[in-house]
C-alpha cells in the first residue's frame, strides 16, 4: 500500500544537502517566492553580466551552483555520483540557448553526441535530452508543420535538420542511452511529431530509446498518442512518451488569440490535470507498448501513478516506468521515490555561467508564476531546518 504521505520525510529529500546548503536553498526560495525581487534581481544580473563586471563568482556559490551541475561534464560526476549512492540517475543537460545558424546547429549536434558517449556504459546516466529547434531553424519547423512549400534553399536546410537529428537517435540506439526529445510550440510541433515517430520507427524496435514529449495542456494530446500507439502495433515499433503538463501556456493562448484560431490549449488547470492523469493511465494500461517517462513536480499525479502501479502489479523497478525532476527543485518528490526502490531521475542542467544564465532567469520566473511551487519548497525546507535542530 503506497503511503499518502510518502512526500512529508524531508530527512530522505535533503540527506546529500549540508546545513549550509539547506541554508542557501532556503534563502534562494525566499527570494524566488518575491516576484518583485525577481524581476529586480533578473534586470541587475542581465546588466552585472554585460557590462562584465566581477559577479560570476558569486552566481556560481549560490543560485548556479543550486540550480547547475558544473559549467562542463566532469564538473558535474561528483554531483552525479553523490545522488547515485541514493538510488537516483541522472540526465545531463548542456543548458547553453541556441543560435540561429547552421555552424551553431552542427555544434549542437556534436555536443548532443558527445553527451551520448559520455553516458555510454554509465548506469547512473541512462538518458539524454534534445531540444528540436536547437538543430534547425524555428522557422522551417514552423513551415513544414503549416505544410508551406519550401524553397531549394529551405529544403536543403530542412533536410540537414532531420540528417542531425538522425545522428543524434542513431547515437543513442548505438550506445543504448534513452534520448528524451521536447515538445515546443504548437505552431512547429507537428514536424517535430512527424520527425521523431520516424526516428521510433528506425531505433525503438526492439528497446524504447527514441521518447517524444506529451504535453498535457494540449487538449488533443491524448488521441495524437493513441494515433502514434496504433501505428507501433502496427509496424512493430514501441513508443516512449515522458508526458508533463507544459511550458508556453500564455504564449500559446496570447497567438490563438492574437490570429484568431481556437487555442490548443486546455480551459483550465483541473482540465490539463485531468488530461495528464488520463495520458498516464493510458500508457500504464498498455506498458508492453509505451515507455513512460513522468516528467512532473505534481505530487498528486505521482502518487496516482504509484497507485495505479500498484493496482495493475507493475514492478516498483520495471524499466518501461521512470520519474524524473528538475536538479535542485521537488527533492521530496525524487528522493523519496528512489528510496522506495522506483526508477528516479534528476535532470541536471550544466555550461559555462554567463551563458547558462538564461536558463536559471527562466527557471526563477517559472517558479514565480507556479501557484504553490515555491511555497512547497520554503515548507519542506522549513520543516528539515526544524528537524535538523531537534536532533
Amino acid at each position: 500500500m503506497i503511503a499518502s504521505n510518502i512526500f512529508e520525510n524531508t530527512k530522505n529529500a535533503f540527506a546529500l544537502k549540508s546545513d549550509s546548503e539547506l541554508e542557501r536553498a532556503y534563502f534562494l526560495f525566499k527570494l524566488i517566492g518575491n516576484e518583485p525581487l525577481v524581476k529586480i534581481g533578473t534586470a541587475v544580473t542581465n546588466f552585472a553580466l554585460k557590462a562584465h563586471l566581477p559577479v560570476e563568482g558569486l552566481i556560481r556559490a549560490t543560485v548556479f551552483d543550486h540550480f547547475c551541475g558544473g559549467v562542463n561534464e566532469s564538473d558535474c560526476l561528483p554531483k552525479i555520483d553523490r545522488m547515485y549512492t541514493k538510488g537516483i540517475q541522472t540526465i545531463l543537460d548542456y543548458s547553453v540557448e541556441g543560435k540561429e545558424n547552421e555552424e551553431d546547429f552542427d555544434a549542437a549536434m556534436n555536443k548532443k553526441i558527445s553527451l551520448i558517449d559520455f553516458a555510454n556504459n554509465k548506469e547512473e546516466i541512462p538518458f539524454a535530452v534534445m531540444k528540436p529547434t536547437a538543430l534547425g531553424r524555428f522557422e522551417i519547423w514552423q513551415k513544414v508543420t503549416e505544410k508551406v512549400d519550401l524553397t531549394a534553399e529551405e529544403q536543403a536546410e530542412w533536410e540537414r535538420t532531420q540528417k542531425r537529428i538522425d545522428a543524434i537517435c542513431k547515437a543513442a540506439h548505438n550506445a543504448n542511452v534513452g534520448l528524451l526529445i521536447d515538445a515546443e510550440e504548437s505552431w512547429m510541433q507537428d514536424a517535430s511529431d512527424d520527425l521523431v515517430e520516424e526516428m521510433m520507427r528506425r531505433y525503438n524496435k526492439n528497446s524504447c530509446i527514441i521518447y517524444n514529449t506529451l504535453q498535457c495542456y494540449r487538449w488533443d494530446r491524448l488521441d495524437y498518442m493513441k494515433q502514434l500507439h496504433q501505428k507501433g502495433q502496427a509496424e512493430g515499433f514501441i513508443v516512449g512518451m515522458k508526458i508533463v503538463r507544459g511550458a508556453y501556456m500564455e504564449k500559446e493562448n496570447d497567438r490563438a488569440e492574437e490570429k484568431g484560431y481556437a487555442t490548443p490549449i486546455c480551459k483550465d488547470k483541473a482540465t490539463t490535470d485531468k488530461n495528464f492523469n488520463s495520458c498516464m493511465r493510458y500508457i500504464l494500461d498498455n506498458l508492453s507498448e509505451i515507455s513512460l517517462f513522468v516528467g512532473t513536480h505534481n505530487e498528486e499525479s505521482t502518487l496516482l501513478c504509484l497507485q495505479l502501479m500498484e493496482e495493475l502489479n507493475i514492478e516498483k523497478n520495471v524499466h518501461s516506468v521512470w520519474f524524473g525532476q528538475l536538479y535542485g527543485m521537488s527533492d521530496q518528490i525524487t528522493y523519496n521515490l528512489a528510496q522506495e526502490g522506483y526508477n528516479t531521475i534528476k535532470l541536471i542542467p550544466f555550461g559555462p555561467v554567463k551563458e547558462v544564465m538564461p536558463y536559471l532567469i527562466r527557471r526563477a520566473e517559472e517558479n514565480t508564476s507556479v501557484a504553490g511551487q515555491t511555497s512547497r519548497e520554503l515548507e519542506l525546507l522549513k520543516n528539515e531546518r526544524k528537524r535538523r535542530k531537534l536532533d
